[in-house]
């Protein structure tokens, strides 16, 4: 009858409207699995998978974290910015560092030293950082993609039986080298936010964002500046900033190191954790500070340098906010003087609040700072002799007389060989701790508060 037909004809519409709109939303879904790129055509053939960013903080007060990779980690860059950020941005976390880099590495072949050489000295998290070896210097296949997957997989499993947390780093990018290197890169960074999915654990996208930095940077900077470095693989400051970046995200840092409030009228004033007010009056706050921003210098247009990095991603509004805020004020506008620079603002712009750390370049943290990052400088340093020299060299052989031994620690760890020509491989650690000891506790004892002070005048 009539109404049999027109309830039949209701229901196919129903089912033709149904199943347009699933397809419709198979679409947007395959759209937004990859991020957004920019509209150059250079960008065409790439397609970086979406994945879920780190919303809560990862690292644990008293964690150990080792920083795992090939040659670019063993530039002891990237590596020495994260362990100097946490030192000094975040102190209250205690955090101790270590890098494992290790020139021309593979997946491969950090899964087959590990245990020897990492898990030894018992890690909490970890994060690795290989793919340029793996991808082999060419077009991608799927052999290459087969290997970097199951021996990635190895060691974030490796990492996670001993309890230890695994942040999931992507390869970097390549500069001025064939485009097909970069999509077989890209191809292995997605393969890393597959094994973080399923492995359940953080992803640091290194590549994706040193790739667009490098865009970015052409159109301000000029087509000479190359983010992986004139080699086009090895980078510079800019590039291990990004690098950073990257990690410290993934690592579920907040990026708040403070924030100081003034009230203009009555000089009042109030600080953060981290921040102690000594002295305040209208226009004038001294301020002892046990947690520092995070100091960049470096030519703007140079690739080697951390400040130019700055510009071409988000570090300071993401990871290094050390902010003022200032009300109640009667004029429009204000010079703010912090340290050897003063800069003017607007009545509006100081009363929402200005990023301290972005503003001023040469502030008074820049001193300490140094000190700080020139004794993480000399710890990691030694870690590389501590892992390649003896853990590798010596313990497999390179030397097999003291006699043949230049350097007197290591000549002195051959009293450690057994009678039945083992190593001892527990007093060796022991032994070189001994070295490595004294160059952590330096760090410790580099990072002092800085008393400073901000001055705020009507113009």
């Amino acid at each position: 009858d009539e109404t049999t037909v027109s309830l039949n004809n209701s229901f196919q519409s129903m089912k033709y409207l149904f199943v347009l709109a699933a397809c419709s939303l198979l679409v947007m879904s395959s759209f937004a699995a990859e991020i957004p790129k920019p509209e150059d055509p250079y960008f065409e053939p790439f397609h970086p998978k979406a994945f879920t960013a780190a919303t809560s903080i990862r690292l644990k007060k008293g964690d150990r974290l080792a920083i795992c990779g090939d040659s670019i980690t063993e530039q002891k860059m990237y590596s020495r910015i994260i362990e100097t950020y946490l030192t000094v941005c975040r102190p209250d976390l205690k955090i101790s560092v270590r890098q494992y880099g290790w020139g021309g590495e593979t997946a491969s072949g950090f899964l087959a030293r590990m245990t020897n050489d990492c898990l030894r000295f018992h890690p909490t998290v970890a994060t690795t950082c290989y793919g340029m070896n793996d991808h082999g210097y060419g077009p991608y296949n799927e052999g290459i993609g087969k290997l970097y997957r199951e021996k990635s997989t190895a060691i974030v499993r490796s990492f996670k039986a001993t309890g230890a947390r695994v942040v999931q780093g992507s390869p970097g990018c390549v500069s001025h080298k064939p485009v097909e290197l970069n999509t077989n890169l890209c191809q292995l960074r997605n393969i890393g936010v597959e094994i973080a999915e399923a492995e359940k654990t953080s992803f640091a996208d290194v590549f994706w964002p040193m790739l667009t930095a490098e865009s970015k940077a052409h159109q301000i900077y000029g087509t000479n500046y190359w983010i992986a470095g004139d080699d086009g693989v090895h980078p510079g400051w800019s590039g291990h900033t990004v690098m950073a970046y990257a990690f410290l995200k993934a690592l579920g840092l907040d990026g708040n190191i403070g924030t100081i409030n003034l009230d203009l009228g009555s000089g009042k004033a109030k600080a953060s954790t981290g921040h102690k007010i000594i002295n305040s009056k209208p226009g004038e706050v001294e301020i002892r500070s046990s947690r520092y921003p995070f100091c960049a210098n470096g030519e703007l247009n140079k690739a080697d340098s951390v400040r130019s990095a700055m510009t071409l991603i988000p570090f300071n509004q993401e990871l290094n906010r050390f902010i003022l805020v200032a009300k109640n004020g009667k004029a429009s506008t204000y010079k703010v003087s912090w340290g050897k620079e003063s800069k003017r603002f607007s009545a509006e712009q100081l009363a929402k609040g200005i990023n301290l750390a972005e503003e001023f370049v040469d502030n008074p943290f820049m001193a300490a700072f140094k000190k700080v990052d020139g004794a993480v400088s000399a710890k990691q340093n030694y870690e590389t002799k501590q892992i390649k020299d003896v853990f590798h060299d010596l313990v497999n052989g390179k030397w097999k007389s003291e006699e043949e031994i230049k350097d007197p620690e290591i000549k002195q760890l051959f009293a450690l060989r057994k009678a039945d020509g083992k190593w001892d491989l527990d007093r060796i650690a022991a032994a070189t701790e001994k070295t490595r000891t004294p160059l952590a506790e330096a760090i410790r004892a580099s990072f002092v508060p800085v008393t400073h002070t901000i001055t705020i005048t009507s113009e």
